[in-house]
């Protein structure tokens, strides 16, 4: 296995040394009300208890939009089941749609480089998207394709009930928090999602990152940041 330093250089980061605490970003008072009790708050019975197989026959029947017409695969998600993080992008790409997985290809193995360089296994997170069908030319989400597909996420993360949700790229966090507002101004704070007021952080979409480099410490920086975030919660 490629030690660590591997996955750093792949970031562009090479012989890192933390000098100092990273500091968390003032949270809503209900994500620290979350930190302080270590868990989120119960959700309803009959979501919780939900099976993950329904869920997942149900979106790989689903044609509650045109996407189902011209997609290969639903990508509904892959990982632990019972993983404390949530990783979360826009829309399957071609390689996602062909292989019915998300986060394959460079990208992909962008996001396992990053994702071990603070320590995590890719088998050791929960990987999903907003959308499960594919758009056309990878064109943004419409709102309406996000209005029908969003509710299967939001099933999935209360089943999963994560300690934190990192959200990978524009889309996926603007679509997830609601907002219009550009990424640069959502990343190094901890935002809070749905009712469960789940700790959220915001960062670059590995295609993105490789698209442009020199961001890539910018999302070191992600990382380390929500690692603390995922750090305080559990203690």
């Amino acid at each position: 296995m490629a030690g660590r330093a591997d996955y750093l250089a792949a970031l562009g980061i090479e012989n890192w040394q933390q000098r100092q605490a990273l500091r968390i970003a003032h949270a809503p008072a209900a994500v620290a009300a979350i930190a302080a009790a270590g868990a989120a708050p119960d959700l309803p019975a009959q979501i919780s208890n939900e099976s993950w197989d329904k869920v997942a026959a149900e979106v790989a029947g689903c044609i509650k939009c045109e996407l189902h017409l011209c997609r290969n695969r639903t990508v509904f998600g892959v990982g632990d089941r019972a993983a404390q993080w949530l990783v979360v992008g826009e829309a399957p790409g071609a390689d996602e749609d062909q292989q019915g997985e998300p986060f394959v290809g460079r990208a992909g193995g962008l996001l396992n480089s990053m994702l071990r360089g603070i320590g995590l296994a890719r088998e050791q997170v929960f990987i999903a998207n907003v959308l499960k069908c594919r758009p056309p030319g990878n064109r943004d989400p419409k709102p309406e394709e996000v209005a029908q597909c969003l509710p299967y996420l939001e099933r999935q993360i209360a089943l999963l009930r994560p300690r934190i949700m990192l959200a990978v790229g524009r889309i996926a966090a603007q679509n997830l928090l609601a907002t219009d507002t550009p990424i640069g101004k959502l990343r190094g704070q901890v935002h809070a999602f749905g009712a469960a007021r789940i700790p959220l952080v915001v960062t670059y979409h590995p295609a993105y990152l490789l698209r442009s480099p020199t961001e890539k410490r910018k999302a070191w920086e992600d990382l380390k940041f929500a690692r603390r975030v995922a750090g305080g919660l559990a203690t």
